[in-house]
Order: C-alpha cells, then structure tokens, then sequence
C-alpha cells in the first residue's frame, strides 16, 4: 500500500510538473533604456527591451538576419522601384484594443519624416515622398528615388508602428502590437511584461517576462550564479564565461552582433580636423590588446564600420595596423610633436569603460592625453550624441549595416565628405547585388582611408541562461532580446 502510495505520489507530482512548466522568465540587461520610445531616441537599449516583444514594424529582422513579414503580410513594389504597396494584416490592435490599420503606418512614416522629428535614423527614410492610405488594410510608400534598402530599412526599431492615440505618454507607457504587453517600469530596477490575449499571431510561450538591469559586471556575475535571473543578455563579464561554461546549470552562448566598436572621434574639434591626426590615432591602437585585455578575447577586429560576417566586408586592418612610432611621426607632421590633451567620454558598457582605460593607456605612449570622464548612458546621449560635445569616445554601434550615418555630417562624429554622400545616395538607388556589394567596398575604403574613427573590434554576443531556457537568438542582427520564439524544455 505504501509503495502504491509513493507511485501515485510521483506520477502526480510528474503530471504537475508538465502542467505547471514555467511560463515566466527574468532577462538581465546591462544597459537601462532612458525612455521607452524606440522612434526618437538613438538608445539601443530600448530596442533590447521592446523590438518584437511590444513593438512591430512593417518587416522585421529573423535571429538570422533575414527580413520577413511584420505588420504587412506581403507587399509588391513597382517595376521603377519608386512605389512600394503594403497589404497589412487583418484582426491587428493595439494592446489598448484599438484597431492597428493603414491610418496608423501613415502616422507612424510621416512622424518620422516630419521637420521636428526626433528619431535618430531619419535619414534612412529620406526618399520616402508620401504615404497613402489606399483602404484599412492597404498602405502605398512612395519613393522620390530607388532605395534598395527600403524593406531592410523598415524593419529597424526607428520605424516600428505606433498610435495617434497612445504617442503623448509613449516613452512611459508604450503600447505596440506586439505578443507582450507593457505592465510596469520601476525605473532604476526593471520593466515587466505580459502575454496579450489579444495578439495577431501565435501566443508566446510565456505568460511573463521581466527585464532587470545590472550595470557592474561583478553584480552581473552574482546574478547569474545565485539564479536570480534566468537569462543575462549581453553578458558584461566575458572573463567569468568558462566557469559558466563548465556548470551544468547553464548555458553560453556565444554569437556575433552588428556592433562595430569605435573610437568615435569628434571630426570638427581640432585637432581632429586634421587627417593626420586620426591617422596617429588609428596607429596609436592595439586592437588586439583591447580585446584580449577588455572582452577577454572575444570580438573580431574591424578596420571600417562594417560586420566582418557580411560578405561585402573589406579588411583594411593593413593599412592601420599598430605603429606607435608611425603615429608619432604623423603627430610632429601635423604639428604636434610633444602630443595634446584630450577628452575621452566612456559610457557604462564593459567595452567601453574597460576598453577605455586600456586606449589612454595606448593613447599616452605616443603623446596624446585623454582625460576619462565616465558618463551615464543617459549623459552619454545628451552630451556626446546630441551635444557634440567630446574629443573621443568609445561607443558599439549596434544598428544592422549602418555605415549610411557616414553621409550624414550632422551626426555626432561630424564627418562631411560629399564624395561619400553622393557614393550612398548611389547605393541607395542600386538594387544589382553584385553592383551593391562593390559600392560597398567603395564606401568601407573611404572612410578606413579617412580614419573617419578609430575602427576597434565587432562585439561577440555574449549570453548566459539557465539550461533549461530555449529559442533565445544567439546572434544579433539588431539589437534585440526577442522573447517571441522563447520557452522552457519541458
């Protein structure tokens, strides 16, 4: 009878098991979004939060890079290139129950474009020239010129789908399409999210999600190895990564993102102005050491702003190789024989502070002082971005095949090369893949040959998550942490 007992007892407690898998997961990030709204803002920490979890576009990026449907079901672009036809799908709301229809792509597109727009990829959509509402369901694009990039451009986080009704409070309260909706943000700690009953497409897996920030890497590590998180995206402490790799109650994971590392430099601040001078200081940097000695050794070297994974990646690593006797010389010929002063503004992110204080250390063996001064994100973005107010900084950029922001001269690093603005309005115009990918190698030669920034390494996605967890990307091909596909084995 006992032994009875205990087999009933462990079927049933079996039988709970399976019918009370986990539904919920908590996400580590270590970078806080400043606000919530992915259209005006150059923050990726947003889009690490919010992309495909609470806010859809017309396309979207796949865990492997590839463009598919979003908000539009299908769509047919005109033999010129100039008119694109979305056909949007039927039975989409907002998570306040509003009806998501043509009016509001409309919206969200001419916000974008509007004079006072605040979203920090405007310029991708510059050769939209008007949006129409054809029906409900039914929204034309069209193009004042062929951009060959449209779909792939619409499926950033800077043209995900928003509501008349719901923009006023959006960087506190955003309300998207997508299968999780927002629920709470206690700022400094986390942001939690729900499944919404009434989403358009398949139910996620899990009934709710939290995302907690841990900005310190050794905080980071305790998290993890006390299970106080069941996922760290973006893992700050890659030296900790083979004592998880060897506890059976993780997993590593270990991809490659579109975050191209620099050293941003400001281009108009003398003595930046002078091209000898970012030539000093692209031979000035060990990349190598950098990495091995702030990631540990993961990260790729770059010599441009582009993924060394793409296909049309050109290696100009050469021509810029470490050389702090060259970048002396460059230095005494620009004028600056005993060296400058500089200031070298470091976000939060790992790379960045730990990397930094490796750079000075570069920087001050050939002359140049860079003054650290550590800054927030939020700082960051106010000061450096916006403010153009810094000598250097060391920044990943994490948008996917963004080497456009080169033709914008009002953009924080302030280059302005009209050779190169005229080879991507170009770009922009070809559809010829072969014909795309030799502009492209133009266009990594120019700004390597200007040593526009100091081109530093493309960031490893690193992640660690409990074993259990499953469907999470390994790579990034934007910055995000989709929780759409995510689950736990049963």
């Amino acid at each position: 009878m006992l032994k009875h007992l205990t087999t009933t007892a462990a079927v049933l407690a079996l039988s709970a098991t399976t019918l009370w898998a986990k539904t919920d997961i908590t996400v580590a990030l270590q970078l806080e979004p400043p606000h919530l709204d992915p259209t005006s803002a150059a923050a990726g920490a947003i889009d690490s939060v919010l992309y495909s979890n609470v806010f859809e576009g017309l396309t979207r990026f796949t865990g492997d890079g590839a463009i598919v449907p979003g908000l539009a079901e299908s769509w047919e672009i005109s033999d010129d290139g100039l008119t694109y036809t979305f056909t949007l799908r039927e039975g989409v709301t907002f998570h306040d129950g509003t009806t998501m229809d043509a009016d509001d792509v409309k919206f969200s597109l001419d916000r974008i474009l509007a004079e006072d727009s605040a979203n920090a990829q405007k310029a991708l959509y510059a050769a939209i020239s008007g949006v129409t509402v054809d029906d409900p369901q039914t929204v034309t694009i069209t193009l004042s010129e062929p951009n060959g990039n449209m779909l792939f451009n619409l499926a950033w986080g800077d043209a995900v789908i928003v509501a008349p009704e719901s923009i006023e409070d959006i960087k506190q309260t955003p309300i998207g399409t997508g299968p999780f909706k927002f629920d709470l943000w206690n700022q400094g700690d986390r942001i939690e999210m729900s499944s919404y009953d009434g989403y358009w497409g398949n139910a996620p897996a899990l009934d709710k999600a939290t995302f907690k920030f841990i900005s310190d890497p050794t905080a980071a590590f305790a998290a993890v190895m006390a299970e106080d998180v069941d996922v760290f995206s973006g893992f700050p402490a890659p030296e900790n990564l083979p004592q998880l790799e060897a506890d059976p109650r993780f997993q590593v994971l270990v991809g490659s993102t579109e975050g191209e590392t620099i050293l941003s430099t400001n281009n108009k601040q003398a003595p930046f102005d002078d091209l000898r001078v970012r030539q000093a200081l692209a031979h000035a940097i060990d990349r190598q050491a950098i990495i091995d000695g702030a990631m540990f050794g993961y990260g790729t070297p770059i010599s441009t702003h582009f993924a060394p994974h793409n296909p049309a990646y050109v290696d100009f690593t050469g021509s810029s190789a470490f050389d702090p006797a060259k970048a002396r010389a460059l230095l005494a010929e620009a004028g600056l024989p005993d060296g400058f002063e500089t200031t070298l503004h470091l976000p939060p992110p790992s790379y960045a502070r730990r990397g930094g204080e490796i750079i000075a250390a570069q920087l001050a063996e050939v002359g140049i002082t860079a003054e650290i001064i550590n800054v927030e994100w939020a700082q960051w973005l106010e000061t450096v971005f916006r403010g153009k107010d810094f000598g250097l900084t060391i920044v990943s950029h994490t948008e996917p095949m963004d080497i456009g922001i080169y033709a914008n001269p009002d953009y924080y690093f302030q280059y302005d090369n009209a050779d190169f603005q005229t080879l991507m309005a170009t770009l922009n115009a070809t559809t010829d893949p072969d014909a795309r990918t030799a502009l492209m190698a133009q266009a990594q030669e120019i700004i390597a040959g200007d040593a526009v920034n100091g081109y530093l390494f493309q960031l490893a996605q690193l992640s660690v998550a409990k074993a259990g967890v499953q469907g999470l990307w390994t790579n990034a091909p934007t910055q995000a942490t989709d929780l759409t596909g995510v689950s736990w084995a049963e």
